[in-house]
């Protein structure tokens, strides 16, 4: 799969992956011209990304061209999930941390993996509110009041579930350490997509619960 999800034979849509919730000001501006051009909708996604709804078919490659050209990234099997996070701190009075500079480190740690397998959600929160759904994602990062806490195995969905914590207090390079053995566990455990939840009470998950 693309990123490019059908919806009727003449129109499909494109997400642009925003990280840290960020839309840079020359893509805003870019797709709101191509918007009134074209005469596409324009949705932020529960995710914090950008997609364009009913993008004629026509259309599609100029538009992502035109995009990409301003350094704009769609989404696309494969690719690490771009961590979903609060506002955190200077902006949140409770925030902790800089959520922002987390996202940054993680993506720049992770987005060049050959391939992640879909499904899999990352969320960083700046204090134990866990605004950004840290508890119900697959892996959550949450700023403690010395370090982090890391949980895994939460889903939203008719079934949530909460994630269990597997690290507590720990460094940036031990919560950088416990996604790398996350992903690659995930990766030898599925052969499509998969929820971690499905996988935290097998044998060989390798964290017990903090």
């Amino acid at each position: 799969m693309s990123g490019n999800t059908p919806t009727t034979a003449e129109s499909e849509q494109i997400t642009i992956l925003l990280p840290a919730g960020r839309l840079p000001r020359a893509i805003l501006a870019e797709v709101n011209a191509l918007a009134a051009r074209h005469g596409f909708a324009i949705y932020l996604t529960t995710l914090q990304n950008l997609r364009l709804l009913d993008v004629p078919r026509s259309a599609a490659v100029e538009i992502r061209e035109r995009l990409a050209a301003l350094g704009a990234e769609f989404k696309a099997a494969g690719r690490f999930p771009v961590p979903r996070i609060c506002i955190g701190s200077p902006y949140c009075s409770l925030g902790r941390i800089d959520t922002k500079a987390l996202s940054d480190t993680i993506q720049e740690r992770f987005s060049g993996r050959a391939k992640t397998k879909a499904k899999l959600k990352i969320a960083i929160s700046g204090c134990i509110l866990s605004c950004s759904g840290t508890r119900t994602s697959d892996i959550g990062v949450v700023a403690a009041r010395h370090g982090y806490d890391v949980y895994a195995g939460g889903k939203g969905g008719p079934a949530p579930k909460i994630g269990r914590r597997i690290l507590k207090e720990g460094t940036e390079e031990e919560v950088l350490a416990a996604i790398a053995t996350l992903i690659d566990f995930h990766d030898r455990r599925t052969t499509s997509k998969q929820r971690m939840a499905k996988l935290i009470d097998d044998p060989g998950f390798p964290f017990a619960e903090v």
